[in-house]
């Protein structure tokens, strides 16, 4: 079993100090390179391995990376920054905010790991170079490199299979989709995977899948955009319900859809429950992103990460709820 002695000997630090930072004693103060170089010795020794009821307090990053183009999707990154703040406080811990990847880099030997919050592009060069120094990291609801950093995110596969599934339930044969495109990661459109799940669903229950309206951002104005196409297409032959990608997308729509009057002739699901829903008209039935509990698995991943740092990477997948409102209602079991 390695004790606090032999850490404080490979170390070089006393065994005061060292039984301080293992035991996370509050008023302890010590350097940065000084907390890396104990944790570290910790780690090669293998204390954690005998000592699995311990937590670590270790002190992190922030990198925040929005383009603060569009404020509701901002408001979703904003949420998730905030609870992860509220967090690290209540757990006693140290963070610091980064808003880009060049900024961490150069400052990455003051923290034991980061969180990655926001889906502002990042070059897979400056991933690769972050990753030299800072390996111990655990993105937020989106992972540009899953082979390097570990992630939390929500299950939007298995959420838009459980929205087809409740339409088919109520009733609705004609099911249609508004969906932005995926992100760009080293100048390579990736496809979105909400669109993606959908036709593939949509084909695996025998339904139509022509019905897709998928283009541009995740933005309102583009949402109002994509709503004046599909009452261009289809006002006389309006599908059933939609699903919507998000609820960004879905305020633009619903304009769209209210300056034609339309909005009680189809049912809408939409995905995010962000705050901004219950007060369009109709309000929002839409499927809630639980990120005070991503969060929490986050810095449980990024913890359990620093005392093993060689483990594999690991992407988790978070289920979604339904929160029911007025633009989709189903019907009482």
């Amino acid at each position: 079993m390695t004790t606090i002695k032999e850490i404080a000997q490979k170390s070089g630090y006393s065994s005061a100090t060292v039984s301080r930072l293992l035991n996370n004693d509050p008023n302890l103060s010590i350097t940065a390179d000084t907390k890396n170089k104990i944790l570290e010795i910790a780690n090669k020794l293998g204390y954690w391995k005998d000592h699995q009821e311990k937590k670590i307090k270790p002190t992190i990053a922030l990198l925040y990376r929005t383009n603060h183009k569009e404020q509701l999707q901002d408001e979703y990154f904003t949420s998730l920054k905030q609870a992860l703040v509220e967090t690290v406080k209540q757990e006693s811990m140290k963070m610091k905010t980064f808003y880009n990847v060049a900024d961490l880099i150069e400052n990455a030997s003051l923290f034991q790991g980061f969180i990655g919050v926001g889906a502002a592009p990042i070059e897979n060069a400056e991933l690769v170079k972050l990753h030299g120094v800072l390996p111990n990291g655990v993105f937020v609801d989106t992972n540009p490199a899953p082979e390097l950093f570990d992630s939390i995110r929500p299950n939007l596969t298995l959420t838009v299979k459980n929205a087809i599934d409740l339409f088919i339930k109520n009733g609705y044969e004609s099911i249609g989709f508004i969906g932005g495109v995926g992100p760009k990661h080293d100048h390579i459109q990736e496809n979105d995977p909400r669109s993606v799940a959908f036709a593939e669903y949509m084909k695996v229950r025998g339904k139509d899948d022509s019905n897709m309206f998928v283009s541009g951002p995740f933005s309102v104005e583009n949402g109002y955009k994509l709503g004046k196409e599909v009452i261009k297409k289809c006002k006389n032959n309006l599908p059933d319900a939609f699903l919507i990608a998000s609820d960004t997308l879905a305020v633009g729509v619903l304009q769209a859809f209210n300056e034609e009057n339309i909005n009680e002739d189809t049912a809408i699901l939409s995905i995010n429950n962000s705050n901004v829903v219950k007060y369009v008209s109709p309000p929002l039935s839409s499927y809630n992103i639980n990120q005070q509990e991503m969060i929490d698995l986050a810095l449980t991943m990024l913890t359990n990460l620093i005392i093993q740092p060689d483990r594999a990477h690991i992407d988790v997948n978070m289920n979604t709820n339904l929160v029911v409102r007025k633009s989709f209602i189903p019907k009482a079991e």
